[in-house]
């Protein structure tokens, strides 16, 4: 039981740290909307969507058995494009953020279990925040909107593929739910690829 309950905490805070650094890179740039918004603050009140951060991993974590993988999302950080100094490419740096954020954390603590001899409680929970962290980078980086990979691909995508830009937007709802419901199999097995390079050992789940 103790395991579900910190894969929920690792899994909210894991959320806010993604984007807290949304908002930190945007302020960097010269945007302080997120900051007067108070959204740099890892006060979970700031951060809670109703469905994404309770409801939906309390339904995941109750159809699973408690088993997961569970996953959610906060809500997300306000940003003006309008306000980054960096107007060809401060987009791109904003939408990266939040992933790298995650990739971050599961590169630190991946890498005290590939080379520190942890107890096993210990060892548990540095794998619990290795794993959520991996899901959330990777699941973020697809390309389809309202996802953190869609503006990354607009940010890098040539006008003459405006037409792509445009699809994508007008049914990104749609296949994001097509993409959870039959493509999270591709996520996950990209997380056991990427935990196994690296904390040194395969991951099963």
């Amino acid at each position: 039981m103790w395991i579900t309950i910190f894969s929920l905490i690792v899994l909210f805070f894991s959320i806010i740290i993604h984007e807290v650094a949304h908002g930190g890179m945007a302020y960097q740039l010269g945007d302080p909307t997120a900051k007067y918004a108070g959204r740099l603050s890892l006060s979970p009140s700031k951060h809670i969507d109703p469905f994404g951060t309770i409801i939906l991993p309390l339904l995941l974590l109750f159809f699973t058995g408690g088993r997961g993988p569970i996953f959610g999302w906060a809500k997300p950080v306000p940003v003006n494009p309008y306000n980054f100094r960096d107007q060809k490419w401060g987009e791109l740096k904003v939408s990266i953020a939040g992933p790298g954020a995650n990739f971050l954390l599961a590169l630190i603590f991946g890498l005290s279990i590939r080379f520190f001899n942890l107890p096993p409680s210990v060892f548990i929970v540095f794998s619990l925040i290795v794993i959520y962290n991996l899901v959330l980078g990777l699941f973020n980086l697809i390309p389809i909107p309202p996802l953190d990979g869609s503006h990354v691909l607009f940010s890098l995508l040539p006008e003459k593929y405006n037409n792509i830009k445009f699809f994508l937007q007008q049914n990104g709802l749609l296949l994001l739910i097509l993409f959870i419901f039959f493509g999270l199999p591709l996520v996950f097995g990209a997380v056991k690829i990427f935990y196994s390079i690296i904390c040194g050992q395969p991951l099963v789940f």
